[in-house]
């Protein structure tokens, strides 16, 4: 049977985009499947838009590796395509002793993740660097920086079309199956029209409704579909003038980095995101929660001003572990997890999977082109 198209990527933000990006420039024929009327806007635009060294996580993990390799990656891209960034480098900062020790295990966590420029810095060398700033000490991290993730989802699906890919946006993936060595991807579009498309290829890119396409998916092993679970993020914003030139990170939590301070290309600052386990996602900003937000800012930051505080965005993570599990990796499912060739299913792809999106993107490509030369081979 003959394919409609070789290959679809269902997702059109910052990932689904660098897998099409990358599809397309390897020879494939592809369509990009989009529910909105835009590219990248929940996950995507929803974020803190740093691109992340590498330090937090575990040796050997994906999030470890394909940040790593992904930094650098978007760095060059970034510069060769004029997108606006900056390496901003960020400060991990600890305000009680306590913390001394939780900074000196990141440290070493990150030299194993192949991240060796970090440098520690005392009270008074962090201050003269900060004077806004407390702390009892701080590890800095040169490789941070910040993009415009717009952008860069831009330039991304510029260049994929450049190399004959097509968007399909308002339209809603309803359910796939898998038959005669084919995917049918059935769609509905923002008229109510259906409509059925046959490819080879598959990849899903949904963020968070990629375990809902995997349980609408007829022919694929549900037990390789992971449980589904939001965290929702806050943000809020500083009106005036930034205190800080750099990122302010504090020790990590369970489930996320801290309620931290980055800066948009613009300058301004932003506080966030905070923890808050949903659902379903939701993109509200709680006008109370202004009150934690400043008591966890005033750790690092005591002359915040709360009045300065105003309220900004939200963001929802896409988790495969519930409240009570440590975090998990990226979960890149293929065929020798589920048994279907030509299908690749992203699950979890949170932070930083905006960092790690191009090397996510040529991580697929090559799981496609191996399982290609193996189908051939046999």
């Amino acid at each position: 049977m003959t394919a409609d198209i070789q290959t679809i990527v269902i997702g059109a933000g910052v990932v689904g985009l660098a897998c099409a990006r990358s599809l397309a420039r390897s020879g494939r024929e592809v369509l990009i499947i989009e529910q909105h009327d835009a590219i990248g806007t929940e996950t995507s635009a929803r974020n803190s838009e740093v691109i992340h060294a590498g330090i937090y996580y575990p040796k050997g993990s994906l999030k470890a590796e394909l940040c790593v390799s992904g930094r650098e990656m978007l760095y060059r891209y970034c510069a060769e395509n004029g997108i606006d960034h900056k390496r901003t480098g960020k400060l991990i900062v600890a305000t009680a002793q306590d913390q001394i020790d939780a900074l000196h295990g990141i440290k070493a966590k990150a030299h194993e993740n192949g991240v060796t420029d970090l440098v520690w810095l005392s009270q008074a060398e962090a201050q003269e660097r900060e004077p806004a700033l407390h702390c009892v000490g701080a590890l800095e991290s040169p490789s941070t920086g910040i993009v415009d993730s717009h952008q860069l989802m831009v330039t991304l699906l510029g260049e994929a079309e450049n190399h004959g890919a097509t968007l399909a946006l308002n339209t809603t993936v309803k359910s796939v199956s898998h038959e005669n060595g084919l995917y049918t991807v059935n769609t509905r579009d923002a008229d109510g029209e259906e409509m059925s498309l046959t490819c080879a290829e598959l990849i899903v890119a949904g963020g968070l409704h990629s375990q809902t396409l995997g349980r609408n998916f007829v022919g694929l092993p549900q037990n390789t579909v992971p449980a589904q679970h939001y965290a929702r993020g806050c943000y809020f914003t500083l009106s005036g003038k930034a205190p800080f030139s750099t990122l302010i990170y504090p020790a990590p939590e369970q489930a996320g980095l801290g309620i931290h301070l980055t800066l948009d290309m613009g300058g301004q600052a932003r506080f966030g995101p905070d923890v808050t386990w949903v659902n379903e996602p939701n993109y509200d900003v709680p006008e109370e929660r202004r009150a934690a937000f400043a008591s966890a800012i005033r750790k690092y930051y005591p002359d915040l001003n709360e009045d300065a505080l105003q309220t900004g965005y939200a963001g929802v993570r896409p988790k495969i572990q519930s409240p009570n599990e440590p975090a998990h990796d990226f979960m890149i499912a293929d065929e020798k997890l589920h048994g279907l060739n030509g299908l690749v299913m992203l699950y979890g792809i949170e932070s930083p999977g905006l960092t790690a999106s191009l090397a996510i993107g040529a991580t697929v490509t090559d799981l496609l082109v191996q399982h290609s030369k193996v189908s051939a081979a046999s």
